[in-house]
């Protein structure tokens, strides 16, 4: 262990341990930031900051694409510890830090087209553009189940719009934002004029997340986690006038029609389904089924759901590592014993491994066949369970879709194409991102990532999203000899 934390330039020290999910191991330890050093920390970004948005945008991208080729020399190293810290398969800890590599290609681009308008003037002899300008300080809160991706969607965009970066990682997953800020310094010593503290990480609990939200000096707080935590960070943010991107729940459905191809809904499902254990924001949660498949599909998941490889995520093989902690575990016991009481039909859901693994948190996932879409089928459980209920009505089952607190993300599989486009049409999912025959999860850095009502509305990654890290200014240039008013207004003296 030391020796890859070595290679990505990580030393660790400190009083609070790192333990990985796989084995409940301590494998590395870590000091928390006080008051004091996240105060200095925020003061320092802002002498970054000031510094940094005079650099003209294409430059500011080539610092971005050294990062991306630091990433790229280290992408087996960073991508091993994530799944050690977070537990994801070697896999998508791979896939991971190859969308970090993606969007810093993204905003290396980017950096050459950070557009305004030129505006048509009613007033002859004047010029009207709209421009972008660096917003500030971005602080960015992270959430463990994607420990560095997250972070890259929002800091990539951030720093070739002019803005300088303060990240807060999830405290269960320290080690690997350590790790990439290591891989970002290497980047900066390689471009040899960025200013100091241009991104830094700050380390520790909820208070440290507080001081964040709180402080005027960060414009912009970039925020990834429950809708718990959105609810208390949104308020705080707006409170000083600030502005917040949210990424917050997802109760992500599918819907298979008759004339679905089920055995790609099949393929779908399970990756969407228990892939990271169940732990993405994108993770499959609730499947709706018509009733006329409903006999053919569901017994073929449940033949593929007791076959699943369950283990130790750095094993070739394995498709279901460990939940990040003993309380993810509760919660989803928890869930399942609602889901019980609900009148649900459960297969799976038990701890795994136990013997091998005492302080790792391994389960079957889960497939609750449920009667109706109840309370506990409304709320989010971060982990591998799947409500499966039938439908015999389009329009039923698109209400039935609609008609849960989260707008993350969603999907259908059909060869209708009037199901199809009905799905994506205004009237159809109300879901940030929604898909015809694929998951809902594995979604593409091009794209703009977010949702709508619980979600938090926020977008990162691709698309326009870089504006949310910038402030608009609409400036008019009079290059005439008269002073004529908009709106015809006359006001002579």
């Amino acid at each position: 262990m030391n020796d890859l934390l070595n290679s990505l330039g990580v030393t660790t020290s400190g009083a609070t341990p790192a333990r990985s999910p796989i084995d409940g191991a301590e494998i590395g330890r870590v000091a928390y930031d006080d008051a004091g050093s996240v105060e200095t920390k925020i003061a320092a970004s802002v002498v970054a900051f000031k510094a940094w948005r005079d650099v003209p945008a294409p430059r500011r991208g080539e610092l971005v694409r050294l990062f991306g080729e630091e990433l790229r020399a280290n992408k087996d190293a960073l991508g091993r510890l994530v799944t050690l810290e977070a537990g994801k398969i070697l896999q998508e800890g791979l896939g991971e830090v190859q969308e970090m590599i993606d969007i810093c290609d993204f905003a290396v681009g980017l950096s050459r087209q950070l557009y305004g308008l030129t505006i048509a003037s009613e007033r002859p002899g004047h010029r009207m553009m709209e421009t972008w300008h660096p917003a500030g300080p971005v602080a960015v809160i992270s959430a463990f189940n994607f420990p560095v991706a997250v972070w890259a969607w929002n800091a990539c965009l951030a720093l070739v719009c002019g803005d300088s970066v303060i990240w807060k990682p999830s405290e269960k997953t320290p080690l690997t934002a350590l790790a990439t800020q290591a891989l970002f310094e290497r980047a900066v010593a390689k471009f040899g004029a960025a200013p100091k503290n241009l991104s830094q990480v700050v380390l520790g609990l909820r208070d440290v997340g507080e001081m964040l939200a709180k402080d005027a000096r960060l414009p912009v707080v970039s925020a990834t986690g429950s809708t718990r935590m959105g609810r208390e960070l949104g308020p705080v943010v707006a409170a000083r006038f600030g502005k917040s991107i949210l990424e917050l729940g997802g109760n992500n459905a599918m819907i298979v029609t008759p004339s679905a191809k089920l055995d790609l809904a099949t393929r779908a499902i399970l990756f969407a389904a228990v892939g990271t254990a169940g732990q993405r924001c994108t993770t499959l949660r609730r499947l709706f089924v018509h009733e006329s498949i409903y006999d053919k599909l569901v017994p073929a998941l449940k033949k593929v759901y007791a076959g699943l490889p369950i283990g130790s995520p750095l094993e070739k093989g394995t498709l279901v590592g460990p939940l990040i902690d003993k309380a993810s575990f509760e919660g989803m016991q928890r869930a399942l014993s609602n889901a019980k009481d609900e009148g649900g039909s459960i297969t799976g859901g038990a701890r795994a491994l136990e013997d091998k693994f005492p302080d790792g948190f391994y389960v079957h996932p889960a497939i609750v066949e449920m009667p109706d879409q109840t309370k506990t089928v409304c709320h989010e459980t971060f982990a591998p369970i799947l409500y499966v209920m039938k439908y015999t009505d389009f329009d039923a089952v698109m209400a039935r879709h609609n008609d849960v607190p989260q707008g993350l993300s969603s999907c259908i599989f059909t060869t209708n194409m009037q199901e199809a486009e009905r799905f994506i049409a205004a009237s159809g999912s109300d879901c940030g991102i929604a898909n015809v025959n694929i998951g809902p999860s594995g979604a593409e850095i091009g794209g703009a990532f977010g949702g709508e009502k619980e979600t938090g509305g926020g977008r990162e990654s691709g698309s326009d999203s870089w504006k949310a890290y910038m402030r608009r200014q609409t400036a008019t240039v009079n290059y005439s000899d008269a002073l004529p008013l908009a709106q015809g207004i006359e006001f002579a003296v």
